[in-house]
């Protein structure tokens, strides 16, 4: 018989009529189909495709097979099938089971039944009705976006093109048109692993050179036709699981190698992509945003959960959400939409023109970008940081130090950071808020490393005279409070909080004369800005909410969801300065805060006394090495703690440096916790809380499972309100928080491919597998709150309970 194409044959899920079946032939629903050996399995129809009867029509019968050969067939096109490396009936979900959860082909069935049992197709595919396969189209759609965006260019100073010369004679000048960028290798490469794979693709070169950390290189030839052969051998080639990409390298000028004038990324572009729209549309965009993490916080709890279990209510009612996890409330706008920032962070180096610098680098360093330009049109930057910012530009251009080269690993001139504090009340315009401005903070990054100590000096005299002389100059003169200095050494700009630094005195200029008086007014570097009407103290490296008046509506919202009374003991984790605590303080019993800044530390205790707040205290550690203790010690030991002792140690004693000089923290009673019955007995003498509540901030990498594990494992915390700045890492902490528990049989189990490369999400769900058996959380209510107006970014406030 004729065997009909591929493309021709009824998927397993039709049925099929009596006169299309072979009278002496028992049809076998899940034997694998025959094909001729041209037919291409990638052909094959996938389950859930419903053929028209039209379809099904089959090509002129030849004599059936007589029922003795039906074995010796069905024999035959079982080898076949044991043939194919990768069986396609497990390359589609079963249609059944997508919309019933369950499937009518029994327990034979050759089709997937969930994302974990589906597998790729022969031609590296996924089925494009799943998860995987949707991600993938969308990925593939992205690409082909920026492909169409991408003009073949990156950006560099002339600087790094010097550097790319392997001889490191920075006299050489490399010619652009024999100098390629090499895009997608693998970031853990260097210079020799480049010049080696190069070799091996038969490509001649000059030079070759490349950063770790960069998934970048820079290629010199010879000649044209050196840079024909790479282009030949190179473009598009695969390299782990991407494919290689070969680029210009963009001279110093904006202008293109034929002289036209060349479209360069501005740092309004790359400051504020959303400069451009209405604010209105901005909030929409970003209310969006904020839906679509909350449906995969749905998607990846249903994955997360333990085989055989009742899904969470909460996840089994999103579909009357939208597939959302919990109701999203909306979007809170800023009262200031430009100048809102009391921090900007200006980077110092080359433009793309090879001009000394303060501004916004236009990328990333891993991607090789290393250009920076002025904040010109920045609208989230106030006036007064960017005129800073211009007084600066002008000093290093005459300054004898250079520039910072993250790319030689050398420099002088790092970074300026301008922190302003304003004047309480309410600010009704930009206008308004511009004029509130009372103290600045100037913190100038360097790197003194193979300097001298004389000509740093000088330098720093010359730079706190031009600081100065230039506040006086402006009109109306620029409030400038302290001047500090960070030494820092690492590639990159963000340093440890342990940096050192070092007050620079700022003379003050009398009369247009140039005597220079030590202001002994400021002993220590700090300024202060105002929430609620409290007033905050603020160190050079304590983190402070960037837009004080969107904070202020933050951190109310917050309280409101916290529901909070008299009777209430706030955790207080990732407090920083001590600002959602010291707001809220008036509303509880009792704020206990949580932070690794020794000097944010020490800002919220003289807040708290400065404020005249007796109700909070402050603990210097990470978090998760004491949360465990802290709830032990003011809530009491949890059933779970009882049975079972914390498998990690540094839960159960933190050690006595990393809980500061605080006056208000008993370091004794925290390293040794009494005996859960000596607790019992004196439980009078311990402060009670009917309500137990935690709000958490923390960083953009998010909760430490450390933490989550002591938040979700103690009986007593019933209600927890998440603020985050990164809702990605949300979405993960509340995998962990609120999947159900998994069987101790199970917990060993990790059902995971250990050369998987998995994303935040999918690594909380592995970790959700070891969660100690406890009580989970359910997502409530969530709200988008915009402190970053004209950007992408979007904070997202969760609650919590159970």
């Amino acid at each position: 018989m004729a065997t009909p194409s591929i493309n021709e044959l009824p998927s397993t899920t039709e049925t099929l009529t009596p006169s299309q079946h072979p009278t002496n032939i028992t049809p076998t629903p899940n034997e694998p189909l025959s094909m001729e050996t041209s037919s291409s399995i990638n052909e094959l129809p996938s389950a859930a495709e419903t053929l028209t009867p039209s379809d099904n029509t089959p090509d002129p019968v030849e004599p059936i097979p007589s029922s003795d050969n039906v074995e010796e067939a069905v024999g035959e096109k079982r080898k076949r099938a044991d043939d194919v490396k990768d069986p396609w009936w497990k390359t589609s979900l079963c249609s059944y089971f997508r919309k019933e959860a369950s499937c009518s082909h029994g327990s034979e069935c050759k089709y997937a039944h969930g994302e974990e049992e589906l597998r790729r197709k022969p031609n590296n595919t996924w089925d494009p009705t799943s998860v995987r396969g949707k991600k993938a189209k969308a990925m593939k759609m992205s690409e082909e976006e920026v492909k169409e965006k991408d003009d073949g260019e990156v950006m560099f100073t002339e600087q790094m093109m010097d550097s790319i010369d392997d001889d490191g004679d920075d006299s050489v000048v490399v010619d652009p048109l024999l100098t390629k960028c090499i895009s997608h290798l693998p970031v853990k490469w260097q210079s020799d692993e480049l010049k080696k794979y190069i070799g091996e693709q038969g490509v001649e070169f000059k030079s070759a050179k490349k950063r770790k950390g960069m998934f970048v290189g820079f290629v010199t030839f010879e000649n044209a036709e050196q840079v024909q052969r790479c282009l030949e051998n190179l473009e598009g080639k695969a390299v782990g699981n991407k494919n290689l990409k070969i680029s210009d390298v963009l001279p110093r000028t904006n202008k293109n190698m034929n002289g036209t004038k060349k479209s360069v990324k501005s740092a309004r572009e790359a400051v504020t992509p959303l400069a451009d729209m209405s604010y209105a549309d901005q909030l929409e965009q970003k209310r969006t945003s904020i839906g679509q993490f909350l449906k995969k916080l749905t998607r990846n709890a249903r994955k997360a959960c333990p085989n055989g279990s009742s899904l969470p209510e909460w996840v089994l009612t999103s579909r009357d959400r939208g597939g959302l996890s919990c109701e999203l409330e909306g979007i809170i706008e800023s009262p200031i939409t430009n100048g809102y920032r009391n921090k900007c962070e200006f980077s110092v180096g080359l433009s793309i023109q090879g001009k000394p610098t303060v501004g916004f680098s236009l990328g990333n360093f891993s991607a090789g970008v290393t250009a920076v330009e002025e904040p010109v049109d920045c609208p989230n930057v106030s006036k007064i940081a960017f005129l800073y910012a211009s007084i600066f530009q002008t000093f290093i251009e005459k300054s004898k130090l250079q520039v910072w080269n993250r790319f030689k690993h050398s420099g002088f001139w790092r970074q300026l950071t301008v922190r302003e504090g304003r004047k309480p009340g309410v600010f009704s315009n930009e206008e308004d808020a511009d004029s509130r401005i009372a103290e600045v903070m100037l913190m100038v990054q360097v790197c003194t490393t193979d300097s001298d100590e004389a000509e740093v000096a000088t330098e720093f005299e010359e730079m706190a005279k031009a600081f100065a002389e230039g506040a006086r100059a402006s009109s109306p003169t620029l409030p400038l409070t302290v001047l500090v200095v960070q030494d820092h050494t690492g590639i990159s700009n963000v340093a440890p909080p342990d940096a050192p630094l070092r007050l620079v005195p700022i003379p003050m200029l009398d009369n247009g004369t140039n005597q220079e008086q030590t202001n002994n007014v400021m002993t220590e570097a700090r300024i202060h800005d105002y929430i609620n009407n409290l007033r905050f103290s603020i160190s050079p490296t304590a983190f402070f909410q960037v837009n004080t008046v969107t904070a202020e509506k933050l951190y109310s919202l917050a309280g409101d969801w916290a529901d909070l009374g008299p009777n209430t003991l706030l955790f207080d984790v990732c407090c920083g300065t001590g600002t959602i605590g010291l707001t809220l303080a008036h509303r509880v019993g009792m704020v206990i805060g949580i932070e690794m800044n020794a000097s944010a530390v020490s800002d919220a205790e003289r807040n708290a006394k400065i404020n005249g707040i007796s109700n909070c205290k402050f603990i210097c550690s990470k978090a998760e090495d004491v949360m465990s203790s802290l709830l032990k010690q003011y809530v009491g030991v949890s059933q779970i703690e009882e049975a079972k002792p914390p498998s990690n140690a540094n839960e159960q004693i933190p050690s006595t440096e990393e809980m500061s000089n605080s006056e208000h923290v008993d370091v004794q009673k925290i390293q040794n916790p009494p005996p859960p019955q000596e607790e019992v007995e004196n439980n009078e003498q311990k402060p009670q809380f009917e309500n137990v509540v935690a709000i958490v901030d923390p960083p953009r990498s998010g909760l430490h499972p450390a933490v989550i594990k002591a938040l979700r494992t103690h009986p007593r915390l019933r209600r927890l309100v998440y603020i985050s700045c990164n809702p990605e890492t949300l979405v993960a902490n509340a995998i962990e928080l609120c999947t159900p528990s998994f069987d101790e049989a199970d917990k060993g189990n990790k059902s995971y491919r250990g050369n998987r490369k998995l994303g935040i999400a999918g690594l909380a769900r592995r970790r959700a597998k070891s969660m100690p058996t406890s009580e989970p959380f359910k997502p409530v209510k969530a709200m988008a709150v915009d402190l970053f107006p004209h950007t992408d970014h979007c904070e997202m406030v969760m609650l919590l309970e159970r």
